[in-house]
Formats: structure tokens, C-alpha cells, sequence
């Protein structure tokens, strides 16, 4: 075993990018699937309570799901489970082509296509995040994160573009195959050429239930201050992100016209604004303490979104959203290494998982109380009082002691 661990850490760097490029290929495909389904949902409703119907889909079974994925996370191989997450959505995925492709193809559908994809986002979530530091060596993870997110963002660029060229040239079941096609590619890579040993846990023989490691990882959080404070902040920021992040396609085509360029045109700025914060943090790497860096990230969305409710002309718009893009990997990047680097790795997948929790709980709420609102009330308001309100808890997060403190200890294990 140990021999194995050495020379993985000799080639972290061909396995990283391997990974990486696997993940990326996932990725792309997934990406097509995802903008053709929220466009042709907002283009065809243009209906609030519709996107948040959508949205609670795409959240709720990796909320279920979260505890166990994290369980599974840290008991089993992670690389498997990656595969059989990717395997799982792509088959969702080549039954839903074939509905559309027989003349089904109502809504509710692409509800349940959420739903499925999400329950494959919460196998992966938590292992993915937690088999990063077994490949990559501690001092490279925030370059790592970094790197990733600006490969994140290029897909980010590519794929509305891709998106919308297909759906003008040809019929939504196109895009359904091509995910298909992307996750077997990604499949491929992973099983034939990425090199990641068994972590210690899983290697080991399991004499503890699911229920008692679940209960051990919320006992390992508990004992740490810093990681229930620092999934407090991120369970109101969540909530507080909801208008920026879901009801910003549908303002746009109230606002300023539903052409699928604008829709586009919005996720294209956003992406290169991602692209260039992914760049930002992997060479800058953020300042000496990376709860600063979060304060500072925090700071310039709360403004972002405060300019998007404001902003009347549609190419200042796409400033503001590029802006915000920028501003993305910066806030990523330090919160993943911070986790990354502070918890034990045989209790990195079940604190991941109670982060996808959160994340997967606050965000349908977030959306149960503005998505409604958002039929009877303008989103520019909705958008004003989060930003205010995102602004107000960056301040709180730049002046709690105990994160500042975890922050500044990680800079120097490191």
C-alpha cells in the first residue's frame, strides 16, 4: 500500500490531469443537458413557479442523499462511486432521448431528469471533493482548485454556445446522446488510465454501521468550532445566492427580451468572468488568511448582485455578471482548500457530504420563498435586498475570530 501512495505521489501531476480532463469531458456533456433543459423550460412557461419546481428537483435528492454519499465516501472507493455516478446519469439520460425521441416530451419529464441527475450529483460530490488531496499534494491544492475552476468555466463558455447553436440546428433529443457520449468517454479515462489508490478507511475492513460513521462525521464537526460556524455562514449565503444564481435567465427575458442570445450571452460573461478568477487564485493564491479571501469574494457578489437589480442597459448587465463570475472561483477555491487541508482525510467525504446538505437544502428553500415571489414582485428588488443582505454577512465573516483563526492556521500547516 505504501509503495502504491509514493508513487502516486511521484505522478500526481499526469494522474491530476488525467482526472481532471475526465471530469472535464463529463462535464461538458452535462452542461449541454443542463442549459437546454433550463431554457426550454423558462422559454417555453416563463414561469417562476415553474423554475422553482425545476430547482427543488435538481436539489432535493442530493439533500437525501448527502448523508449516505458521504458515508459512502469514506468507506468505499471513491473513484468507483465516481463512475457508477457518471454511469447512472447517463443511462437517465439515453431513456429520456429516447421518450423525447417516441413524441413524450412533456415538462414533468425534465422534472424527473433532474431529480435523477441530482441523485447522481450527490454520489459525486463528496467524492470528488474528497479525492482531490489523495492526488494532489497539500501545498498545490489551491493552484489545483484554482486550475480547475478556470477548466470549469471554460466549459461554462463553450457549452451555452454549443447549447443554443444545437437548439436552433436541431431537436433537444441531440444534446440528450451527446451527454451520453461524454460520460462514457469520461468513464473510460477514469477506469483505464487515472491511478488513485484505495483511501485508508476503505482499504480497511468496516465494523462500524453507516448510522455510526454518519453519527462520527456530525461528532467530528461538533468538536471543531470553526466547521460549524463556517457551514452556518455558508447556509445563509446559500440562501441569500438564490435570486443571482436561478432568477437571473428568467429577469432577463422579462426584462430585456427572451432570445436565446441574451439567455446565452449571460452565461458566456458570467463564464469568462470564472475563467479569469480561476486564473486569479491560482496564481495569486489568495491573501494569508483564506477566510479573507471568502470575506473579500463575498463582498464583490453582494455589490455584483446589487448592480444587477439596478443596471437598466443590457451590456452593463453582462459586466456586473462578469464580474460576479470573477468573483466565484476566489470564494470556491479558498472554502474547498480550507476543508481540504483542516479535516482528517478519513472524514473528508462525510463533512463534504453535510456540506452538499446544506447547499441542496438552503437553495430549495431559498427558492420556495423567492421563486413565488418572484411572479408577483420584480427580481431587480429581490436582487437589491440580497446583495445588501450578502454585504452585511461578508462583514460578519470578516470579523469572526474563530474563522479567522482556522484560516490563518491552515496558511501555516501548509
Amino acid at each position: 500500500m505504501n509503495t502504491v501512495i509514493n508513487n502516486q505521489k511521484k505522478n500526481w501531476l499526469k494522474n491530476i490531469i488525467l482526472f481532471l480532463s475526465s471530469q472535464t469531458i463529463s462535464l461538458f456533456g452535462s452542461s449541454l443537458v443542463q442549459y437546454a433543459m433550463m431554457w426550454y423550460i423558462t422559454l417555453t412557461t416563463e414561469s417562476g413557479v415553474m423554475m422553482t419546481l425545476y430547482i427543488i428537483c435538481g436539489f432535493i435528492p442530493t439533500f437525501l442523499l448527502s448523508p449516505v454519499a458521504g458515508v459512502w465516501a469514506d468507506r468505499y472507493n471513491r473513484k468507483t462511486l465516481i463512475i457508477l455516478a457518471d454511469g447512472l446519469i447517463a443511462m437517465a439520460t439515453l431513456i429520456l432521448a429516447i421518450l423525447f425521441l417516441l413524441g413524450f416530451d412533456a415538462i414533468w419529464l425534465l422534472f424527473v431528469m433532474a431529480a435523477v441527475r441530482a441523485f447522481g450529483t450527490g454520489i459525486q460530490m463528496p467524492a470528488v471533493g474528497a479525492i482531490l488531496p489523495q492526488i494532489v499534494p497539500k501545498d498545490k491544492l489551491t493552484k489545483v482548485n484554482g486550475a480547475n475552476g478556470s477548466i470549469q468555466a471554460v466549459i461554462m463558455f463553450v457549452a451555452p454556445m454549443v447549447s443554443a447553436a444545437l437548439l436552433t440546428m436541431t431537436s433537444i433529443e441531440i444534446i440528450f446522446f451527446i451527454d451520453v457520449i461524454t460520460a462514457a468517454m469520461a468513464i473510460v479515462t477514469l477506469l483505464a488510465f487515472v491511478k488513485i489508490s484505495i483511501h485508508e478507511k476503505a482499504a480497511e475492513k468496516q465494523t462500524t454501521s453507516y448510522l455510526n460513521d454518519f453519527k462520527q462525521g456530525l461528532q467530528y464537526i461538533n468538536n471543531h468550532r470553526f466547521l460549524k460556524q463556517f457551514f452556518l455562514f455558508f447556509a445563509v449565503f446559500f440562501v441569500l445566492m438564490v435570486p443571482a444564481a436561478f432568477l437571473t435567465p428568467l429577469q432577463v427575458t422579462r426584462s430585456f427580451g427572451g432570445d436565446v442570445w441574451r439567455l446565452t450571452a449571460i452565461e458566456i460573461a458570467f463564464s469568462i468572468g470564472m475563467m479569469a478568477g480561476g486564473g486569479i487564485i491560482a496564481s495569486w493564491g489568495g491573501f494569508q488568511n483564506k477566510i479573507k479571501t471568502l470575506g473579500f469574494a463575498s463582498v464583490i457578489m453582494g455589490v455584483c448582485t446589487i448592480a444587477l437589480g439596478i443596471v437598466p442597459v443590457f451590456w452593463i448587465y453582462l459586466v456586473f455578471m462578469a464580474l460576479f463570475g470573477v468573483a466565484m472561483p476566489i470564494f470556491n477555491t479558498p472554502a474547498n482548500v480550507l476543508l481540504q487541508e483542516k479535516v482528517e482525510e478519513d472524514y473528508l467525504g462525510r463533512v463534504f457530504g453535510v456540506m452538499g446538505m446544506i447547499s441542496t437544502s438552503m437553495m430549495p428553500l431559498g427558492m420556495l420563498i423567492f421563486g413565488p415571489i418572484a411572479d408577483y414582485i420584480k427580481i431587480e428588488w429581490l436582487l437589491l435586498g440580497t446583495g445588501v443582505f450578502i454585504i452585511i454577512l461578508a462583514i460578519f465573516l470578516g470579523r469572526n475570530k474563530v474563522l479567522l483563526e482556522a484560516g490563518k492556521h491552515v496558511l501555516e500547516e501548509s
